[in-house]
């Protein structure tokens, strides 16, 4: 499928931007914003422009632009998988540190700041614990303790290296479920009750006293109804509400951001509604796993300019609604997005009855879209005194 030719919009070489950078403005050469980064331009504002690290495409010797394109325009990191509890500890008791530590290492060398991701989340666990539980042979107490360690050692481990660790991913339901009231959900509300969430924050906390602790989900980019019964921001506000009353050390609420062209998404003064009202309890928040996703349809396929044009400015409107949302709260403190190139995007392998993708800020070859450019422009245009500098917390004891 070559889209190329319909998806590349004003073209900027990662090379040619890293000359710019390096030369400083002159009566005859003038600043020009445009040939900045996603990074740079993030970081006049103390917002961090982050992405998903795929180690296959990061470890692809055949694929020098993946790193470059990673190490220029993106201040932050994320694991897309190799922090995940099945890929850590495939065997129990037995850690497999290699990628995870490698992923480290990299944002490391990018001076990048990291998202550690994830410490609890019911899926992609190993298939020794679900087995375990399921014939009885791992009991109640002894899960709790599987999950107490498995936080802290992780924790440990990365101890003074992770800005922000997601400590608990995806714990409620969605009003589409089995029962239609929003709940907990998942293996760990199943076996252990809502109560290992704040326990997790706080086993995280005891290993890391610098890192700050995020909640994180999807489907939480504005308040709809205000009934809890059927609005998840909501849930997740008392949630966090709760949380904190009782005295846990939740430092912030991410907002995970995958949308798709075909819904009807919300627009910035909703998001940015959302967004302080969480401030104002007192969290940070950030938006963690971006990407906006299109129904792949016969003509989109084919590289029918009227099918694609349409979805490429969809996508780019709903990337501009929640960076925008961010920049105007200050207490947003990064924007991340799930991968950066279709090349390397979860989508199509995920959502493939019916086919969704173009999902990312880049195309299948590194040619950045209208997504991109609207990105940079909200970032060079935004500032005083609706966008203002980033609020640093201080991890919460």
């Amino acid at each position: 499928m070559m889209l190329r030719r319909w998806i590349a919009t004003g073209v900027v070489a990662v090379a040619t931007v890293g000359v710019l950078n390096a030369v400083p403005a002159a009566a005859d050469r003038p600043y020009d914003p445009a040939a900045q980064t996603l990074r740079t331009l993030g970081l006049r504002h103390g917002l961090y422009i982050g992405t998903a690290v795929d180690m296959a495409a990061l470890n692809d010797p055949a694929d020098p632009r993946y790193r470059e394109i990673l190490r220029t325009e993106f201040s932050s990191a994320t694991a897309e998988n190799v922090m995940k509890w099945e890929a850590l500890e495939p065997n129990r008791g037995s850690y497999d540190w290699g990628p995870a530590d490698q992923f480290v290492a990299a944002a490391q060398r990018n001076g990048q700041r990291i998202r550690g991701h994830v410490l609890v989340w019911h899926n992609q666990l190993p298939g020794w614990l679900t087995t375990g539980v399921e014939d009885g042979s791992i009991g109640t107490a002894e899960l709790r303790e599987i999950l107490r360690r498995h936080v802290t050692t992780v924790v440990k481990r990365y101890r003074g290296k992770i800005w922000q660790w997601d400590v608990v991913n995806e714990a409620v339901s969605d009003p589409w479920d089995t029962p239609s009231t929003l709940h907990y959900k998942g293996f760990w509300a199943r076996h252990l009750g809502p109560g290992y969430i704040a326990d997790a924050f706080r086993w995280a906390r005891a290993a890391d006293p610098t890192a700050l602790l995020f909640y994180n989900d999807y489907n939480i980019e504005a308040f709809g109804s205000g009934d809890p019964a059927d609005d998840k921001t909501q849930f997740v506000y008392d949630m966090a509400k709760g949380l904190l009353a009782q005295g846990v050390p939740i430092d912030g609420v991410g907002s995970q951001g995958h949308l798709g062209t075909q819904y009807g998404n919300v627009d910035t003064l909703q998001v940015a509604d959302a967004l302080r009202r969480f401030a104002r309890l007192g969290l940070a928040t950030a938006f963690t796993e971006v990407d906006v996703r299109s129904r792949m349809t016969d003509g989109v396929q084919a590289g029918d300019p009227e099918e694609i044009n349409p979805r490429l400015q969809a996508s780019a409107a709903n990337f501009h609604v929640l960076l925008q949302a961010c920049l105007a709260e200050p207490r947003c403190l990064s924007f991340t997005v799930w991968g950066f190139t279709d090349r390397h995007s979860w989508v199509p392998g995920w959502f493939d009855d019916p086919p969704e993708g173009l999902a990312t800020i880049y195309d299948e070859d590194y040619q950045p879209k209208r997504a991109y450019q609207v990105m940079k422009a909200d970032l060079i245009y935004a500032g005083p005194p609706y966008v203002l500098p980033r609020v640093a917390p201080k991890p919460r004891r």
